[in-house]
């Protein structure tokens, strides 16, 4: 029998909370299941397996992420919308690293297309029209923004900017002034 109050939703939101507090490979059926204090047998009534319970936080993750960045892109553009793009996901990193990491799970195909994923692809692309890229030189582009901004937070969280001045801030601000020139300057094929 399922226990009262006992979610998929429920569930998902305290693994995420459980991402952020103990790391996203901590999130298994049985960490759950002890904090509900419940049978591990009790909560694949509303998840399959913990393939299927990482990938539903995974999924809430870009939700959340996405819905942050729309907001913060609202009315924006050129640099200002790089800045805001890329701050949104250096925020919500630190605010919420085990759901950041879970943003990074690899989704399989069909619910990669059916996740908030495609929407940060879209709000990607929707800066890079403001630098009038377009074609092969704006996927190019999308996987650089991709790169630096995941590159940057996971080296700043594991402490690789810790032990050399100038402060990660300063690198930060630096290096999105050099992006946004090099994306005004993008050698176009």
């Amino acid at each position: 029998m399922v226990r009262v109050g006992l979610t998929t939703e429920r569930l998902v939101q305290a693994g995420a909370e459980l991402a952020d507090e103990l790391g996203f490979d901590r999130v298994t059926p049985s960490e759950l299941a002890r904090r509900f204090d419940v049978k591990v047998a009790s909560l694949y009534s509303h998840v399959k397996n913990a393939h299927d319970l990482r990938t539903r936080v995974a999924l809430l993750a870009l939700e959340e992420l996405a819905d942050r960045a729309a907001a913060a892109l609202a009315g924006r553009s050129g640099r200002d919308a790089l800045v805001a793009f890329a701050d949104v996901h250096r925020d919500y990193a630190r605010e919420h690293p085990g759901r950041f990491a879970a943003a990074q799970l690899r989704l399989d195909a069909e619910t990669a297309a059916a996740s908030a994923g495609v929407r940060h692809a879209e709000l990607m692309r929707a800066i890079l029209r403001g630098y009038d890229l377009t074609g092969p030189d704006q996927t190019h582009a999308v996987r650089l923004l991709g790169s630096f901004v995941r590159g940057f937070v996971a080296l700043e969280a594991d402490g690789g900017f810790d032990h050399s001045p100038p402060a990660a801030p300063e690198s930060w601000t630096r290096l999105l002034d050099v992006l946004d020139s090099l994306l005004h300057d993008w050698p176009r094929s």
